[in-house]
């Protein structure tokens, strides 16, 4: 493929927000889209106004990933287009309240959108993108990642699984030429908040992003061979530590005898 014939880039949620910006910025840089949501007017305006300002081709797939249905068709699509070379797995819902105020019915349906679509998703294209030598998985994830108490304990356990799947597939698909990156964004003036229950307005200016210079950021990190993007962190020193201390623990975790503190007091 040439720079400007980049293959064709599947976006979820790729109506409103940071799936849209995505669709923006991947249509500029020269990817063919296909953009999945429910809402099929909102694809077919921002399909036609993509189409319009760059020429390139743009499909809508309408699908509610939040039904099993939905999940199939979208499956099948990336099973079957051999021109697909990047899935950007966008969709998903949140929640802001705590538990005890949490209906868990709709934290079962979010464990089924942000994990349960993300990941037969993942398993529809990955094949393909190693059978075909290469292509690229972006899983957007949140902060609440690695800091689950900031919001809704179903929500960050979510994102959490997201972080450590895209971490797996790095360590597995990185020999076969499939690049992966998780994306934690932080507060984004997104419909996020609005439909978790916390208007965005009521956040602090000083910790909402755009959800431009968020994707902006994102690709940057993308670009400059990133696994892990967190946008509004200012030194990557910091997540290196992070990263580091986790590693020095690795071959500490599985040992045959416990720990001395464990075995104090024991006949």
């Amino acid at each position: 493929m040439s720079k400007q014939d980049l293959g064709t880039a599947l976006i979820t949620g790729a109506s409103t927000g940071i799936g849209a910006v995505y669709a923006d910025r991947l249509a500029r840089r020269g990817h063919d889209l296909i953009l999945v949501a429910r809402n099929r007017q909102r694809l077919d305006d921002l399909a036609r106004r993509l189409t319009d300002e760059t020429g390139r081709s743009i499909q809508v797939f309408p699908a509610d990933l939040g039904n099993p249905a939905g999940v199939a068709g979208v499956e099948q699509l990336l099973r079957s287009d051999r021109s697909i070379s990047m899935l950007v797995n966008n969709a998903g819902m949140g929640a802001t309240a705590p538990l005890l105020e949490s209906d868990v019915a709709r934290m079962t349906q979010m464990i089924e959108l942000n994990i349960g679509a993300l990941t037969r998703l993942t398993y529809a294209a990955v094949p393909g993108f190693v059978e075909r030598g290469g292509g690229t998985v972006i899983n957007i994830a949140s902060v609440v990642a690695i800091a689950p108490e900031l919001l809704n304990g179903v929500y960050g356990g979510t994102k959490a699984y997201v972080l450590a799947f895209t971490r797996s597939l790095q360590h597995e698909l990185a020999a076969q030429g499939v690049r992966v990156q998780a994306v934690l964004p932080g507060a984004t003036a997104t419909d996020f908040w609005e439909d978790s229950g916390k208007p965005v307005s009521e956040l602090p200016p000083s910790i909402v992003m755009t959800a431009e210079a968020m994707v902006d950021a994102s690709l940057a990190g993308f670009d400059q061979g990133e696994v892990f993007t967190i946008p509004a962190l200012p030194e990557l020193a910091d997540w290196s530590a992070f990263e580091g201390a986790r590693e020095k623990l690795l071959p500490q975790l599985s040992r045959a005898q416990p720990a001395e503190r464990y075995l104090r007091g024991v006949e």
